[in-house]
């Protein structure tokens, strides 16, 4: 038992960089625009690139919940291991791209290769770890996530120094070695140990593909949570695609100079957001049954008076504080998700439940990203911004009121 809770941390570690490159990967295109541009003269046009980031966008939601179905029935360390393999070396194929179609269809393909991952990367780490260490597992895995989307923003950097076509070649080749890494060091959670459930060890059986869809559809807690997910979804992939737009506007600095700021800032406060609301419902969750939820929902509120400040501020100490208010607020959320989802969803389910939950928050990013692009062009970035405060206040209230849960890891009878 010792040996699997010392392993449990070692498959954090390992994910931790399989997170990084997900996110990295994905990002640099879009910091590469301009030197790709020049090659690929498809690229100046704004709605051609629009397609692009699109096209991932759509897939890797449709594919969410079919990747979870997936992770759910098969091995995951080999999931996880394959669709590594798969958009490293679609990252490293782009280096060779001459042309808009090869970049779309290879765009495309990464959506599905990375939408693979996370149900499996998420449902495996809550799988080896227990109550006490799962929210603090799972938070330490997302830091993973914001440290590739920061990085990503490197890759005009790289491509500027040598070539955009290097810059690919570079992540892409990593990115192979690495899978190559986890066959030897990554391994699924054998059914003989079972999966901790408090004093409890159950023995995980895989379920029939598509029965995974009928019991969280009948479970009411899993509608509820599929709800309070999303709304912060809105704002949370808002200030991911908007931030840096809305940090120039309101404080009237150029692009170059608010693009690092918002993502370091938001970055660096989600690091410590979700390594503090690990630790805080970890501990939290022994003492009371709703620990998890009461720590989400106070990352929750601190979102509300950011989104204000974030949206009405124009000093630099508003903007800052808000930005660093949201991050700290939106980490305490992101890692404790999948917790809480243990605490109504068999282990059996949860990757299908995670991937439902992912294709949601897409969709629901693509939605909004979409309409805080028409409201900047209207002038109204920042009225559009702070109103996502009274959508965030209306999943807290959800959160709070309907979510009761009465077991630390749920189990089917």
């Amino acid at each position: 038992m010792k040996n699997t809770n010392r392993y449990a941390w070692v498959v954090v570690g390992l994910l931790w960089v399989v997170a990084l490159l997900n996110y990295m990967d994905r990002q640099m295109l879009s910091t590469m625009k301009p030197a790709m541009q020049i090659d690929i003269h498809e690229l100046q046009s704004a709605t051609n690139f629009g397609y692009l980031m699109a096209i991932f966008l759509w897939i890797y939601g449709f594919m969410s919940p079919v990747s979870g179905i997936i992770a759910d029935k098969f091995n995951r360390k080999w999931l996880i291991v394959g669709s590594l393999f798969v958009w490293s070396l679609v990252t490293y194929l782009m280096g060779y791209a001459t042309t808009f179609n090869q970049i779309y269809w290879l765009r495309a393909l990464m959506g599905v290769s990375e939408a693979l991952y996370i149900p499996a990367g998420l449902s495996l780490i809550a799988d080896f770890h227990s109550s006490k260490t799962r929210s603090l597992a799972i938070g330490i895995h997302m830091t993973g996530l914001y440290m590739g989307q920061a990085l990503g923003g490197f890759g005009a950097t790289i491509a500027d120094k040598f070539s955009w076509q290097a810059t690919f070649h570079s992540f892409g080749i990593v990115g192979v070695i690495y899978a190559l890494v986890l066959v030897f060091f990554l391994r699924e959670k054998k059914a003989s140990e079972g999966v901790e459930m408090d004093d409890e060890i159950k023995i995980k059986v895989k379920p029939s593909i598509f029965k995974g869809f009928a019991i969280l559809f009948t479970n009411i807690s899993f509608w509820i949570i599929l709800f309070y997910f999303a709304i912060p979804s809105l704002p949370g992939w808002a200030a991911k695609n908007w931030l840096p737009t809305l940090f120039a506007q309101n404080l009237n600095i150029p692009m170059s100079t608010a693009g690092p700021l918002s993502t370091i800032t938001i970055a660096f406060s989600s690091f410590v957001g979700v390594i503090f609301g690990g630790i805080l419902s970890d501990r939290w969750v022994q003492k009371n049954i709703k620990g998890r939820i009461y720590t989400s929902a106070i990352g929750l509120a601190l979102t509300i008076p950011s989104l204000l400040l974030l949206g009405f501020g124009h000093s630099l100490f508003h903007v800052m504080g808000a930005a660093l208010c949201f991050g700290l607020g939106f980490g305490m959320f992101d890692a404790n998700n999948m917790p809480i989802l243990c605490q109504f969803v068999s282990s059996k389910y949860r990757a299908t439940a995670y991937g439902l939950m992912n294709m949601t928050g897409v969709f629901f990013g693509a939605f909004i990203t979409d309409l805080l692009g028409k409201s900047s062009d209207a002038g109204n970035l920042g009225q559009d911004f702070a109103m996502l405060a009274g959508i965030v206040c209306l999943a807290l209230f959800v959160q709070l009121y309907f979510l009761k849960p009465v077991v630390n890891d749920f189990a089917d009878a």
